[in-house]
């Protein structure tokens, strides 16, 4: 397997573990957070737990994208490829505020024992509300600048992947700056059907991202030529040493 061979494979399985974790963590923590006797309750906290444990290995998986993918598209644009870099931290700072936040939820409700919750109640609406707001302005905002425009951009440039695929990055990135831009703005409903909708090209972007790279990898370009050319006098050179 050829190096650029070996990175398109691993960056399409990261991709495809972002979608392993982040969804379920995402159901997790709206079958808790969004009951309204959790704070009061004395049940396990098994299933919070579970989902920061799945956002700890999605901010891994989301961090190794970038710095996997950043040898390769540094040749079409450095800055744009460092951008990305820093874009997807962003996001992963997002998400460990998130996860923090869920922790913190936890410890209140052991340190609770079931007595005096009602007391804890309004800090535990308000660690919700961090909640909710670093996932609008985490995986709702900078995911469109990130991995829509940034990594859109560079993948249509470079010819990397089919650009009718990239082209689903370069459209939905907009669209999720705009739904989240709205959402803070309080124009439409966090979560509704109007940014649902909008969410679509970016996910079927990643989804089809990491499913192509994992498949089939890097179309040939000038960029996986750069590494043909060097290849070839290095096996020459060999050759000559055997000789």
């Amino acid at each position: 397997m050829s190096p650029t061979r070996r990175i398109a494979a691993i960056t399409g399985v990261l991709f495809l573990i972002t979608f392993i974790t982040s969804i379920p963590a995402k159901l997790l923590y709206d079958s808790v957070l969004n009951h309204p006797g959790y704070m009061a309750g004395a049940g396990s906290n098994t299933r919070l737990l579970l989902a920061a444990f799945l956002e700890l290995i999605l901010i891994i998986a989301n961090i190794g994208t970038a710095v996997v993918l950043f040898p390769v598209l540094k040749r079409q644009s450095e800055a744009a490829s460092l951008g990305y870099v820093t874009a997807r931290v962003m996001e992963c700072a997002f998400i460990a505020v998130c996860i923090l936040s869920v922790l913190a939820i936890v410890t209140l409700r052991q340190d609770a024992g079931g007595a005096g919750v009602g007391s804890l109640s309004a800090v535990g609406r308000s660690l919700v509300a961090i909640h909710d707001w670093t996932f609008r302005l985490g995986p709702g905002f900078v995911v469109g600048v990130g991995n829509g425009l940034l990594l859109g951009y560079l993948m249509y440039r470079s010819g990397l992947v089919p650009r009718g695929m990239a082209l689903l990055g370069l459209i939905g990135g907009p669209l999720i700056i705009a739904s989240g831009t709205a959402v803070l703005f309080g124009g439409i409903q966090a979560g509704g059907a109007a940014q649902t909708i909008a969410t679509v090209p970016e996910f079927l972007w990643e989804l089809f991202l990491g499913i192509y790279l994992t498949v089939k990898g890097f179309r040939p370009s000038p960029i996986t030529a750069m590494d043909a050319a060097v290849r070839i006098p290095e096996a020459t050179s060999v050759s000559r040493e055997r000789v």
